[in-house]
């Protein structure tokens, strides 16, 4: 099996041949995108290994196709940048990780919640600099406030768990309902309830036409004043246009996000010696009450071994012609 592996980092490339020995395949590693001007560079690959980004469209599968490739790997849960129409209608198997280290982004998502609670990103850098000063630092307990989590899969749950641990009082909003997080004291409620009552937000949706910019003008509006916004799971769930006005106003006291809605020309490059193009992200750096990470939450030695193994595993199976269990349909 050849296996075309797109917007390979150098860290992609160490994971995929520390396992290399597991199955005789050939990896081709490209570092730039999949899209349409660069899917030429599937011919002669049976299998195409695309991340985030990766633009697998219905121009790009069309090339896939004629070329010759027969599977997609996705090495990531997400896959609403893939044409699953296109590719059913080109006999393209796709299929995903679905779930590789739950606890590697939940934590992520705490440790935005304590950075610009207690901020320590400030602290650090004041001390750096001999200021010893407390000055603008004050934080608040997480213990007694009260969590709104929207989305309760397998990243979801490991959420609850931690922020229960913190003493925090947690609701909760999806279309089913964990019985685990029931029995743990976890509280269901109508989504519109969580904006109202919850001190802090995280989300941990999957992005579909429903819940695309489910933050938004309306929903702030329903929102505590000076409610903290965590974003681990999908950038378009927030409307960047919309939460811009919600920090103007104070609406929003706290946003922490590692992921962006046009991130796709941004995370994952080096551009500190570039013109960034983006008025969106520059004016949410601006402010002080914004802390950005650049889709790392999922960036732990335990995840990248589970996302690597499940990829090759999915891959096996489409060799071996047997059921594709993580097959995205």
């Amino acid at each position: 099996m050849k296996i075309a592996v797109f917007s390979t980092k150098s860290y992609d490339q160490e994971y995929f041949e520390k396992y290399s020995n597991r199955n005789a395949y050939t990896f081709s590693f490209f570092e730039t995108v999949l899209n349409k001007s660069t899917a030429n560079l599937s011919a002669g690959f049976d299998v195409i290994c695309a991340f985030v980004n990766d633009q697998v469209d219905k121009d790009t599968i069309e090339i896939l196709a004629k070329n010759g490739v027969k599977l997609i790997a996705m090495r990531c849960a997400g896959f609403n940048n893939v044409d699953l129409q296109s590719a059913k209608d080109h006999g393209i198997k796709v299929v995903r990780v679905p779930a590789y280290s739950p606890e590697a982004v939940a934590e992520h998502s705490v440790a935005l919640i304590q950075t610009l609670n207690r901020k320590t990103h400030k602290a650090y850098n004041r001390v750096r600099e001999g200021n010893f000063s407390l000055k603008n630092l004050i934080g608040f307990n997480l213990h007694g406030k009260t969590v709104g989590v929207l989305g309760t899969g397998q990243i979801g749950i490991a959420f609850c768990r931690i922020m229960k641990g913190f003493g925090c009082k947690v609701l909760a909003y999806d279309i089913k309902e964990s019985e685990e997080l029931v029995a743990m004291g976890v509280q269901y409620l109508p989504i519109d309830e969580v904006f109202k009552q919850a001190n802090i937000l995280s989300l941990h949706c999957p992005l579909t036409p429903e819940t695309k910019h489910m933050v938004n003008k309306s929903s702030l509006a329903k929102m505590k004043d000076g409610v903290m916004i965590i974003n681990t799971s999908r950038g378009a769930l927030i409307n960047t246009a919309d939460a811009i006005d919600g920090l103007v106003e104070k609406k929003i006291g706290y946003l922490g996000i590692d992921v962006y809605e046009q991130e796709e020309k941004l995370f994952f490059e080096d551009l500190s010696e570039s013109i960034i193009p983006d008025d969106y992200i520059l004016r949410l750096n601006s402010f002080p009450n914004v802390l950005i990470t650049s889709h790392q939450a999922y960036f732990t030695k335990e995840a990248m071994d589970q996302i690597t193994l499940i990829t090759l595993d999915n891959i096996h199976a489409f060799e071996k012609n047997e059921k594709l269990e993580n097959e995205v349909s």
